[in-house]
């Protein structure tokens, strides 16, 4: 499936092609951190596909825990995670799914790093529904 993807502001878009089978929650309390959030969706980009289309795309590396280097792709204007990837040639790219148009059509089909969830955040069925933000 292709996707395209989009920084906050604008700046930034790529394309990918990725299987929409294979995207994940993870829960590990590095990405707890970089989402704000109990989590972070990904998914895999196929091998070679990832495009650059536009913009400037600010890297910094993060040591995993596994001891791998990471790099991790943001814009530098408004923020927006767009990736992880291997530091080595040739990258594999983790594509954070929020930055992607077609964000809707990418279910998550496992999570990882359950050991470090916040606990609420297994099951948030029982959480108020609210279709926009409230008055």
């Amino acid at each position: 499936m292709k996707v395209e993807g989009q920084c906050h502001c604008g700046q930034i878009a790529y394309t990918a092609e990725v299987d929409p089978a294979k995207v994940t929650l993870c829960h590990c309390v590095d990405c707890q951190i970089l989402s704000g959030g109990p989590y972070i969706a990904t998914v895999a980009a196929n091998a070679g596909t990832f495009k650059l289309l536009y913009g400037e795309v600010h890297h910094y590396v993060k040591t995993a825990e596994s001891g791998r280097k990471r790099l991790h792709g943001l814009c530098t204007i408004c923020g927006t995670r767009l990736y992880a990837a291997s530091s080595d040639e040739p990258r594999a790219y983790s594509l954070r799914t929020g930055p992607l148009k077609q964000r809707n059509d990418l279910k998550p089909s496992r999570r990882i790093w359950c050991d470090s969830a916040q606990a609420w955040s297994i099951n948030l069925s029982d959480i108020e529904q609210v279709a926009r933000q409230p008055g």
